[in-house]
């Protein structure tokens, strides 16, 4: 069924970035949409997405990158209530012991609903190796981190580590030693 006034192409991308956005919580980035629907060219990917915001069907915020929301549903066309998105920085690789939400660092700014990220200082990191795969945090999957001084032994925690940009592992004590401990045997505990 297409939604009235729009190509078959337009509606392709709208339900692609619709179930997207329901199934990871954030929408897919211009590329991921012309790879979806058979488009090479972003500028053809943003003349639909722009045709799509006239119309009433998205809303974009052209300061942030990603920052695309359905708000008429696809199939009906009736009004969505996706409740409040807050923007997650999305950093890159980042040196321990520098700010890792420094303007420099961030790489794009990645909408997600409040009711997932919770409230406090926020950013996300995209995960390198398999050290968590037994957590469930995969090669190539996005962390949401939130920024605090403490935690407590069972987190699971983003800590810098001297020579390296930072790593994912569940926070332990063991006296006063700090240990990171991965959730994967073929990895060893860090001291």
């Amino acid at each position: 069924m297409t939604t009235t006034g729009l190509s078959s192409r337009q509606q392709e991308i709208l339900e692609f970035i619709d179930a997207q956005t329901r199934e990871r919580g954030y929408p897919p980035s211009v590329r991921e949409i012309g790879s979806a629907v058979g488009l090479t060219s972003p500028s053809t990917v943003h003349s639909h997405l722009a045709t799509l915001q006239d119309r009433g069907y998205l809303r974009r915020d052209p300061s942030k990158p990603r920052a695309l929301e359905v708000c008429l549903d696809p199939v009906s066309g009736a009004a969505v209530d996706r409740g409040t998105a807050r923007h997650i920085p999305l950093v890159g690789e980042v040196a321990a012991g520098t700010d890792v939400l420094a303007h420099e660092n961030i790489m794009e700014s990645v909408p997600m609903p409040v009711e997932f990220t919770g409230e406090g200082d926020l950013f996300m990191l995209r995960v390198r190796g398999e050290s968590m795969i037994g957590a469930g945090i995969l090669d190539g999957d996005h962390v949401v981190v939130k920024v605090q001084p403490t935690a407590e032994p069972g987190d699971l925690v983003v800590a810098g580590i001297p020579g390296d940009e930072g790593t994912v592992k569940y926070f332990e004590r063991d006296g006063e030693t700090v240990v990171l401990v991965p959730a994967n045997p073929a990895f060893q505990e860090l001291r």
